[in-house]
């Protein structure tokens, strides 16, 4: 069987990157870029472990993990240009994005994502799929990110839906983990999806 929304759901909350967006290959440009000008390599696995989590928090740990002389804040700016450049590079998750038409107005949906504001912007705005979601959670707007539930239960707060009564869509460990923590239900997309080259396994 495939994607689909419980019959029990009462609302749906969909992460972004990898989830709506296969924004992944193209993030993992970027930061490929990024270690051009800082002189380091970018290892891919770090997206694995870290996806669903702030910019800034992957910064802090490649300016850790290689030694950088370098401002974590300074490396997200770049990053987060690069990425906003490359918009055009984005392609749907067409399997999620089914799940959003088919119940567009007929149940609350909210996306909720470590992405920041602007970056959750410009790809709503690319894809085309903003207009389906009542409410969008971003970095911006929580202290506490993923694995942390605070995203996903202030997506639950703005539908004005109870956290056991929403079901999450998400590809990351951290925001199944969030999910869990909510206290809601859960569908990890990956099994479902075709992510091309990407390193998904």
């Amino acid at each position: 069987m495939g994607l689909q929304a419980y019959s029990e759901a009462k609302a749906l909350i969909f992460d972004l990157d990898g989830t709506l967006s296969n924004s992944l290959p193209v993030h993992l440009a970027t930061w490929q870029q990024v270690g051009d000008v800082y002189h380091f390599h970018f290892n891919p696995q770090i997206m694995l472990e870290m996806t669903g989590r702030a910019t800034i928090d992957f910064a802090r740990r490649i300016v850790e993990e290689n030694n950088l002389q370098a401002d974590p804040a300074d490396l997200v700016k770049l990053k987060q240009q690069a990425f906003w450049d490359s918009a055009n590079l984005l392609e749907p998750i067409n399997e999620v994005i089914d799940i959003v038409k088919a119940n567009y107005r007929k149940l609350p949906m909210a996306v909720g994502t470590g992405a920041s504001r602007k970056s959750t912007e410009v790809q709503l705005k690319q894809l085309g799929i903003g207009h389906f979601f009542d409410a969008i959670v971003t970095a911006n707007d929580v202290t506490l990110h993923k694995p942390n539930p605070d995203t996903f239960l202030k997506c639950a707060e703005l539908m004005g839906v109870s956290p056991a009564e929403c079901q999450v869509f998400e590809d990351g460990v951290l925001g199944i983990e969030a999910a869990k923590t909510a206290g809601m239900m859960i569908t990890d997309v990956r099994p479902f999806i075709n992510y091309g080259e990407w390193i998904h396994s």
